[in-house]
């Protein structure tokens, strides 16, 4: 597909616009990881908490989960996604520049949690895909690895309100946990 990089250049507001806009999910394992990348490249790499949990319900003791978001004000567009050189990925979108070391999140996509496992309507390689077929097998073995991380037992389970989002919608937007 020409032109694909979408999912790396538009941000959604989840679970809803009270939240601000989501960052790519990154684990506690590869924080370092993208940290590190982001630094080799010179790129500013925001990474905020996106899941925690605790056995109190004041504050998150630990995080299961962090979100990379994106260089733009709003959030969008991925930092380590190349849009200043004019290479291309083999699909016509920008290329990323981690893309051999991509967070699982990446590997997954465009594979979506359901049951069956689905691919996520908004991606443009996929507008001609209505079923889950062929070579699935990389990304379902990320989303097994993501969701593996991401199962608890803990009493409570916060969501971190990112406080980014389009500034007709800022007035909406908190910032900071909230339990779940």
């Amino acid at each position: 597909m020409e032109g694909c990089s979408k999912c790396c250049t538009e941000r959604e507001y989840y679970p809803s616009v009270k939240f601000g806009k989501i960052g790519v999910l990154i684990l506690p394992e590869e924080k370092q990881k993208i940290e590190f990348f982001a630094k080799k490249h010179a790129v500013k790499a925001d990474i905020l908490p996106r899941i925690g949990i605790s056995e109190k319900d004041d504050k998150p003791d630990k995080v299961l989960a962090y979100q990379l978001m994106g260089k733009e004000s709003n959030g969008n567009t991925c930092p380590f996604l190349d849009t200043e050189s004019s290479e291309r990925s083999p699909h016509g979108g920008y290329k990323c520049k981690i893309y051999q070391d991509r967070p699982l999140a990446c590997r997954a996509y465009p594979l979506m949690e359901s049951s069956p496992p689905t691919l996520d309507p908004k991606c443009k390689f996929c507008e001609s895909c209505s079923t889950v077929d062929g070579n699935i097998q990389s990304e379902l073995e990320s989303l097994v690895k993501i969701k593996d991380n991401m199962e608890t037992n803990a009493r409570y389970v916060w969501r971190y309100a990112t406080g980014i989002g389009e500034t007709s919608d800022k007035s909406q937007i908190e910032i900071g946990w909230f339990l779940i």
